[in-house]
């Protein structure tokens, strides 16, 4: 496969899910508003109610004798007031126990609702990463049984050289998400590469790193070795990820070990798309930040673009990572913030390892 697969761009329409929540909890907000502007009203009108009886008590009682009957409708007047007024308060305490309790139901769905989805985000990001770099330990064990590798290091000469460097640039052509590939002898020096006229690291010695020192004590052709992302001086210090496997002699899976081929992988083409084409709204995005991290919380790609300079440090953070995949509230920086978390679930035989984080700040 020349080209990773990638999520499409983000979806500009909010989740239905989201609308049915905001709807609840705007019914919920329209219900106490109204419940309190009635109880307001009947308040209203009972303090009024009252002050008529109050004053037709005094009339009836100056009427005297005449009056009676109509104290007495003047007095039921103001019974009938103190009742609605006790019955208004009764109604008042039971509803506003039941509108707390739908607020709170309300604001734990909508909790529930965004932090599975965000999950699911999460795993999708994780996933696409793991099934596109399988690929990448498959090439390597391909591309390391090629005659031309063989002949470099088993006849080394400026010709064999050359005829290494065509052949890595072929195939450099047909797969655009590479850098470039280097030939290594067993000392780790660069003696062929696919991008010459780029990339000048013919001569560059690379035995301290770890993707050669993994391939260089290799048991077969069917190990590869790997480094995780850094900037590498071999492509001008841009971020890779260095997959890696013994050249063996006769291109045999259990031939003799004469060299190393790498292969450096573009990270930022592949990881930077996955994280800024999660499908999230234009609003979502405004307080969002999705990111790759590995074990130690380094970020290895990232919305706010902080390779390799931050680690993530979250509380809860370690207890989500040993659930695999989940998500929990908590604070950030004084704001209520969800974290969810997915682990790389691996795919067939090869598995980063890493975790997907997405980090919404939530309104309050």
């Amino acid at each position: 496969m020349a080209t990773p697969q990638l999520p499409p761009a983000a979806n500009t329409k909010n989740d239905s899910f989201d609308n049915w929540i905001e709807n609840i909890q705007h019914l919920s907000k329209s219900i106490s508003s109204k419940m309190n502007n009635s109880l307001r009203q009947i308040d209203d009108i009972n303090m009024r109610v009252r002050l008529l009886s109050f004053n037709a008590q005094i009339q009836a009682a100056k009427a005297g004798d005449a009056g009676r009957t109509f104290a007495v409708v003047a007095n039921e007047i103001g019974n009938l007031s103190t009742n609605t007024a006790q019955v208004a308060e009764g109604l008042a305490e039971e509803t506003k126990h039941d509108i707390t309790q739908l607020s709170e139901i309300s604001s734990r769905l909508d909790t529930v609702v965004r932090g599975s989805r965000l999950v699911d985000l999460a795993l999708t990001n994780i996933d696409l990463i793991d099934r596109n770099l399988y690929e990448r330990s498959c090439d390597v064990r391909w591309w390391a049984t090629d005659s031309s590798a063989v002949d470099a290091l088993t006849k080394p000469g400026p010709e064999s050289s050359r005829h290494a460097c065509e052949r890595l640039g072929v195939i450099l052509n047909a797969y655009t998400v590479y850098y470039d590939i280097v030939l290594c002898d067993l000392n780790g020096t660069v003696i062929a590469n696919g991008r010459s006229a780029k990339y000048k690291s013919i001569g560059m010695n690379v035995a301290a790193n770890e993707w050669f020192r993994k391939a260089r004590t290799s048991a077969s052709g069917d190990d590869f070795g790997f480094e995780t992302v850094h900037a590498s001086p071999l492509v001008q210090g841009q971020h890779i990820l260095a997959y890696s496997c013994g050249v063996r002699r006769d291109g045999q899976a259990n031939g003799e070990l004469i060299g190393v081929l790498g292969i450096l992988f573009n990270w930022e083409a592949l990881a930077q798309t996955i994280v800024n084409r999660t499908p999230l709204s234009p609003a979502e995005k405004e307080n969002t930040r999705v990111c790759i991290i590995d074990n130690t919380g380094m970020i290895l790609a990232d919305t706010k673009n902080a390779i390799l300079k931050e680690r993530l440090n979250i509380s809860h953070l370690e207890s989500l990572i040993l659930q695999g995949k989940g998500f929990t509230n908590a604070e950030l920086h004084g704001i209520p913030t969800l974290f969810a978390i997915a682990t790389a679930p691996g795919y067939e035989t090869y598995s980063t390892g890493w975790h997907s984080i997405i980090i919404q700040t939530l309104n309050s």
